[in-house]
């Protein structure tokens, strides 16, 4: 009898307890975004270069089992990405379900998620509502949300005089949100919203909605929408003269991509809001040199926050001893976020990780000392002031 006490206690501390521990032996994730579409650069294929990198950076395996990372282009259509994502869980046995450019894509995943009892870590969409009242005990929103934005972009301009707005807005789930939480910030602030028009997704024409916006005399455009859509727009505004003639326009989610596809002469002097950049510390630079290495480009924040997702995701794996959903959440609600990332971020209860955010200005062409060299740094905004309390999320689950 002690000869099989002792042997069924060298088992469970042994490799092949661990791998037992693992559902079909292999940890899958998958990482589904607009691969082909206006947010090709935003996320894309990137973020799938980068989840690969934090995969091979944790060894390959987690308990001993393999981990393998799998892709698909949503096309910014939630029907597809519900399609994808239900085959992924029911037969090809996907544990995790991660980056989620699109909010109306990611709003329909994360409800698809907290059915099939996954996980599902967000760095590509915005919308506030998927920590709010979208929560789910399995959702993660991990690199930057509309709130933050807000609070960063908006109350930069805000203080500079921009006390009056008209938004540029995206006609979905991530445009309005942005509209109204940079909306209301403004107001908080003591600042008006002259009014907004909508745009529909990847709109090539943007002349009737910067007329209008030209026309409300506000003090600032802000652009809230994102990929080619802000560039377009951009480019268009500076056709119809807009600057030169006196308003300015605010780039609520524009990151080093979108700066690096329209270049610095069209976006010099733009003040945004990112969660990272490549050039804040030597720990930045180094994940970047590496990225670079690989792909050709510098990582903005949600190829970053992609790697930092995936990461911590496999950490939780190892510190529950299992990937079972509801000790992996768990895990992940508990362990601090400590990486190049984030430095020192933590998850509330709404699972919304919060870090520091970071408001930049694009420099002049003069200003740069060569490629990817876009940023001056011009204040750090902490976690707790950048993302909303759990209370004010709305979150039914923390109510």
């Amino acid at each position: 009898m002690r000869f099989v006490t002792a042997a069924l206690a060298a088992f469970l501390t042994s490799p092949l307890a661990a791998q037992a521990q693992i559902s079909d032996n292999l940890v899958k994730i998958g990482i589904l975004n607009d691969q082909s579409g206006l947010y090709a650069d935003f996320g894309g294929k990137w973020s799938y270069e980068a989840a690969r990198m934090a995969v091979e950076d944790f060894g390959g395996k987690v308990l001993n089992a393999p981990v393998e990372v799998v892709t698909a282009d949503h096309q910014n259509k939630p029907d597809v990405a519900s399609t994808v994502a239900r085959q992924w869980y029911d037969v090809d046995k996907v544990d995790a379900i991660m980056e989620l450019t699109t909010s109306s894509v990611a709003l329909a995943i994360q409800q698809l998620t907290k059915e099939k009892k996954k996980i599902n870590m967000i760095t590509g969409a915005a919308s506030t509502d998927l920590t709010g009242k979208a929560c789910s005990p399995y959702g993660f929103h991990w690199a930057y949300d509309n709130r933050a934005l807000a609070v960063g972009t908006g109350g930069a301009l805000v203080e500079k005089g921009g006390d009056t707005w008209f938004f540029l807005t995206a006609d979905y789930a991530f445009g309005h949100s942005l509209e109204l939480e940079t909306g209301r910030y403004v107001q908080s602030k003591g600042g008006k919203v002259a009014g907004a028009v909508r745009h529909p997704l990847s709109a090539s024409d943007f002349s009737s909605f910067l007329l209008q916006a030209q026309g409300s005399r506000a003090k600032v455009i802000g652009l809230a929408n994102a990929g080619l859509d802000t560039s377009n727009a951009i480019k268009q505004a500076a056709e119809f003269g807009i600057v030169r003639g006196g308003q300015r326009l605010a780039a609520l989610l524009f990151t080093l991509a979108e700066v690096h596809g329209l270049g610095l002469q069209a976006s010099q002097g733009l003040v945004l809001t990112e969660g990272y950049y490549w050039d804040l510390d030597d720990q930045s630079r180094a994940f970047a040199k590496r990225f670079q290495e690989r792909t050709g480009r510098m990582p903005n924040m949600v190829h970053a926050g992609t790697y930092s997702a995936v990461s911590q995701y496999l950490k939780a794996i190892q510190a529950a001893g299992t990937d079972e959903a509801d000790a992996v959440a768990k895990k992940l609600h508990e362990m601090p976020v400590q990486d190049f990332f984030s430095k020192g971020g933590k998850v509330l209860p709404n699972g919304r990780m919060i870090h520091d955010m970071y408001l930049f200005e694009v420099k002049k062409p003069s200003e740069s000392k060569g490629p990817w060299d876009y940023y001056k740094h011009l204040s750090t905004i902490s976690g707790e002031q950048a993302f909303a309390t759990p209370k004010e999320s709305g979150c039914p689950m923390t109510q």
